[in-house]
């Protein structure tokens, strides 16, 4: 089993992507008392958390993005590999706790990260997530697949046209 990490009050808190368009691996990263903790995901993962974050936001007092470069700490080394997350607002704290397990075979124990953030840190890492993965391939306009640079085999052509970007 991997490490699983309580970061309570997290200083930094962020989400991005290294590689070309279409080879993006997705982080999550966050940092506490000097420790950086990075965990890998899928870009479905980026967009979906970033969608519940911002609903959840607006049911809560409004919070302005805190300000700050959102950027990866380099070096990016990922932990382990994000499968189910939950989020948590612990109203005790003011605070929103996200919550990611490790992608284990069924049978084995997950490692556990929890995150707790401000609605501050939460409001600019929804903001920076959805430019993050905005920043990828363009989608088609018919079938709303990725576009990449050679091309696309549009499905709803039925594959008989090839649509370059």
């Amino acid at each position: 089993m991997s490490s699983s990490f309580d970061l309570p009050d997290v200083d930094f808190l962020t989400t991005g992507a290294i590689g070309p368009p279409g080879q993006r691996v997705f982080y999550l990263q966050a940092r506490h008392a000097g420790r950086v903790v990075s965990l890998r995901l899928e870009k479905t993962q980026v967009s979906a958390l970033c969608q519940y974050l911002e609903n959840m936001l607006g049911n809560l007092p409004p919070a302005e993005p805190a300000e700050q470069d959102m950027d990866l700490i380099e070096p990016v080394v990922a932990e382990w590999i994000v499968g189910p997350m939950r989020v948590i607002y612990d109203e005790g704290d003011d605070r929103i706790v996200l919550v990611a397990d490790e992608m284990v075979d069924e049978g084995e124990d997950a490692a556990e990260a929890q995150i707790h953030a401000t609605r501050a840190q939460v409001a600019a890492l929804v903001r920076h997530g959805n430019e993050v993965v905005a920043a990828g391939r363009p989608p088609c306009p018919l079938c709303g697949g990725p576009l990449d640079p050679e091309g696309h085999m549009c499905v709803r052509l039925n594959g008989h046209r090839d649509l370059a970007p």
